[in-house]
């Protein structure tokens, strides 16, 4: 049976299960997802818990079999966790697991705990998965996207006491505080946790916040064509700002802002021919949130603007490769600024007085 991380808590306190597996690539709550499964688990007597982390193609899967079917030595019950950290158990594997699954059932004396990374739609239908999935309890973690983010942080707060100030105050400090801790779940519950050690129980103001929390953001750069398609030039600046300190590569920017360009413009020209938006779409290999985010930004994109991003694109590929263009900056990065905001820009309702400052 499928739960959704936050379904966890509520199932626990229902009746625990003897099997459970735990799957996402957000380390902080996979984590207090497993810790939650632990807890209730000790206080109905699993006191001896044994881990296996799965590393490599020749981990011997007999010792994990042998702990699953055996007798605690000095507790009644015993919690067997198996981490697969790369999500491909093997062939061995995938029998085992499968064997651990059905074997599960009935067994109160071991509950059995998997922990696993993001896994693909192909993984998800394999047949060790749907396995542990048809005989215990699997817990999805998604990562909390931007968006959700400042509820996310508000919730938290509350939970050791504390809360913004309502109205619009309270939702600038929510959106700083989302700000400096995007892409960073872990930082961001440390900073949180922070909070509770400066200050007491009750309203925090903007001052307070600004003057603790740290700017840990992390920032990955296909969420930047988030970002872009999105129309949050703001936020578009502060991820090129935190890209280029973090290392990333020049050249891997421009390919994903020049890949939405193409696809925006392939898509147009294909929709302009007579092509139904959605099947143009799906040629482009766009679906999920960036197929909602294009069909969001094509009616404010005319075929003039496309091929006017597009020229600009090719002009930045050359600036990234070394070259010098009049007009434009010769610093990589600033030039990745300008194309990232005249296609932000364009992307959203008519801004003369954005698109001036962009174009000076």
């Amino acid at each position: 049976m499928q739960l959704a991380a936050t379904q966890l808590g509520p199932q626990l306190q229902r009746a625990l299960k003897s099997l459970y597996t735990v799957h996402g690539d957000e380390p902080l709550l996979a984590q207090e997802a497993a810790d939650a499964i632990r807890a209730a688990a000790r206080a109905q007597g699993y006191g001896e818990r044994t881990v296996h982390t799965v590393a490599g193609a020749h981990f011997d899967w007999s010792e994990v079999l042998a702990a699953g079917g055996s007798l605690s030595l000095f507790a009644d019950k015993q919690i067997v966790e198996v981490h697969i950290p790369s999500g491909k158990p093997g062939k061995d594997g995938s029998t085992a697991l499968q064997q651990l699954a059905q074997s599960a059932q009935g067994n109160d004396s071991t509950l059995t705990l998997v922990m696993l990374p993001r896994l693909d739609k192909q993984t998800r239908t394999s047949a060790w998965f749907l396995a542990l999935e048809a005989n215990g309890m699997t817990v999805q973690v998604d990562p909390v996207e931007r968006g959700a983010l400042p509820q996310w942080i508000a919730q938290r707060l509350a939970v050791q006491g504390q809360r913004v100030a309502a109205g619009e105050e309270g939702q600038r400090t929510l959106q700083f505080f989302a700000d400096r801790v995007e892409g960073n779940l872990l930082a961001a519950h440390q900073e949180i946790q922070k909070l509770s050690l400066l200050y007491p129980a009750g309203e925090l103001g903007f001052a307070q916040v600004e003057g603790a929390v740290l700017n840990v953001a992390r920032y990955d750069v296909f969420k930047l064509s988030e970002a872009v398609l999105g129309g949050q030039p703001a936020r578009v600046q502060r991820m090129l700002d935190g890209l280029q300190a973090e290392g990333e590569a020049a050249v891997l920017v421009h390919y994903t802002l020049a890949e939405d360009i193409r696809a925006l413009k392939r898509v147009k020209d294909a929709v302009a021919a007579g092509r139904p938006l959605p099947m143009a779409l799906r040629e482009q290999r766009v679906w999920g949130p960036r197929e909602r985010l294009f069909e969001r930004a094509l009616p404010r994109l005319s075929a003039t603007a496309l091929d006017n991003l597009l020229h600009a694109a090719h002009v930045v590929d050359g600036i990234v490769k070394g070259l010098k263009e009049p007009g434009w900056p010769n610093d990589a990065w600033q030039a990745l600024h300008r194309l990232a905001l005249r296609l932000c820009i364009e992307c959203t309702a008519q801004q003369p007085g954005a698109r001036a400052k962009i174009a000076a």
